[in-house]
């Protein structure tokens, strides 16, 4: 099989990084996806970044094996923490690793005007001060903010219904003090788009909204395209997907995300000292 013709890793603790893969799937429909959310341990937001890198190296590993020829990390708070530990690890392979928070900074660099940006993210992703950073060391004079949002990757990860209690959880974070005058809102976390409606509401479209899904997407087709990576198949493929742990309201969200029903596989890859 040309290397082209290989499938796609994608990985994230659990539900956030389909996001990601289906706008993969939507913007390149015939390059097949091999996907792993890491159910034993979500949230990561809460993990230390050894934990997060010791999971995130597992996972790469286990792509890897199954011959994928780039793997994206549609994970902020393994983006932020494991991105350099992974890139570092496997200089010296042929392995192509996209996160998710570089293309949105990539997008940043364009903005002429001044901003005044929040950020909203797990608290691995807050605490790591990667977005301050990466926005900082453009020296465009924007404005950064950042908001820990711990109850909101776990409330979407339960496909948590109750649209009363959801909107009260989502608007004590939005209406934070903290979040007061900006402009732009960034969803530091790949769960976030689907609140992301919600979020749009409560500000009245009067906030630009930036998630990663577009800037990722387009940053792997360009990467891909340029490295002569693109499949070469002209018919839709079989994804797969992997679970550590496969449970039924996973099961249940997963089948949100493409209008046919996909088969979750379990697949504990780790080693059983390592699942705390």
């Amino acid at each position: 099989m040309a290397i082209s013709d290989l499938p796609i890793g994608i990985f994230d603790s659990g539900i956030g990084g389909l996001t990601v893969a289906r706008h993969i799937t939507t913007l390149m429909p015939q390059e097949k996806i091999i996907y792993f959310g890491d159910t034993l341990h979500l949230p990561y937001g809460e993990k230390s970044k050894k934990k997060i890198q010791t999971f995130s190296l597992e996972i790469v590993n286990f792509l890897i094996k199954k011959k994928c020829k780039a793997i994206i990390i549609a994970c902020n708070s393994a983006s932020s923490l494991s991105i350099d530990y992974l890139t570092k690890k496997f200089k010296d392979q042929n392995i192509i690793l996209f996160n998710v928070i570089d293309p949105i900074i990539n997008y940043i660099t364009k903005l002429n005007s001044e901003h005044q940006i929040g950020v909203i993210g797990t608290r691995a992703t807050i605490q790591s001060g990667v977005y301050e950073k990466k926005i900082y060391a453009l020296k465009k004079n924007h404005s950064v903010v950042s908001l820990e949002t711990p109850l909101l990757a776990p409330m979407i990860e339960a496909n948590f219904y109750n649209e009363s209690i959801k909107m009260k959880i989502i608007k004590s974070y939005i209406n934070d003090k903290k979040l007061k005058n900006i402009d732009s809102l960034i969803l530091g976390c790949t769960h976030y788009p689907l609140i992301e409606r919600q979020i749009n509401n409560i500000y009245h479209s009067k906030v630009k909204i930036i998630n990663s899904l577009k800037f990722t997407t387009e940053e792997v087709v360009k990467k891909l395209r340029k490295k002569n990576l693109l499949t070469t198949k002209k018919k839709n493929t079989k994804h797969e997907f992997f679970v550590s742990d496969l449970t039924e309201s996973f099961q249940e969200s997963a089948k949100l995300f493409f209008n046919k029903k996909i088969i979750l596989k379990e697949k504990n890859i780790f080693n059983l000292n390592d699942t705390t």
